[in-house]
């Protein structure tokens, strides 16, 4: 299952136009090969992890919320409901277009992973973490930090990964229209050549 070609489209554009290099005015030849793997190990591995934290992290948040719900004002029954169900579904997506987007190096899925995280993801997180109204419970802060530094680790990690990837296609598409260059090049040399033999 992939993203539909509109979402790509701006994605990509949106990740070409944030984590380009403009310091670079060509492209940078290396000694590694061209299909050189550039995706992260350490946000992989934290996304396994976040993976198994998440169920946890969640069997304890409903806990926590049927613990202090008959204490909660009625808007923060609300919120805090609407919150969990709101990360929930966020986080499996964020989870599948991180996993997508490094693993298979797909730079809109990895963009949409870090667009997640940052925007939607980690204020939620810290309104339940932060908020004084909520009455959270020390077990309830703990998960909630955690969650936090896995996500503020994400967020750097996708970053970096994502200027790397953004980097590496750029180096790939300057290579490629160099190919192609020389390529037309030679075939008008062996153009004025044969006209030059006639």
């Amino acid at each position: 299952m992939e993203l539909p070609d509109p979402v790509r489209q701006r994605l990509g554009n949106f990740s070409r136009t944030v984590f380009s290099d403009s310091n670079r005015t060509g492209p940078e030849y290396s000694e590694g090969p061209d299909d050189e793997m550039v995706s992260s190990l350490a946000l992989q591995m934290s996304l396994y992890f976040n993976t198994y934290f998440f169920p946890l992290w969640w069997v304890s948040s409903i806990m926590m919320l049927h613990m202090k719900y008959p204490v909660l004002p009625d808007y923060y029954k609300f919120i805090v409901v609407t919150i969990i169900i709101l990360v929930t579904l966020i986080e499996v997506i964020r989870l599948y277009l991180g996993y997508m987007g490094n693993l298979q190096e797909k730079v809109p899925e990895l963009a949409g992973f870090w667009l997640l995280s940052l925007l939607l993801q980690l204020p939620l997180i810290l309104f339940l973490l932060f908020n004084e109204g909520l009455k959270s419970l020390p077990m309830e802060k703990a998960i909630h930090i955690i969650f936090t530094l896995f996500l503020t680790f994400q967020v750097v990690a996708a970053f970096l990964a994502l200027k790397r990837m953004v980097n590496q296609l750029a180096t790939r598409f300057h290579l490629q229209d160099f190919d192609r260059l020389s390529a037309n090049r030679g075939d008008t040399r062996r153009m004025r050549s044969c006209i030059e033999e006639i």
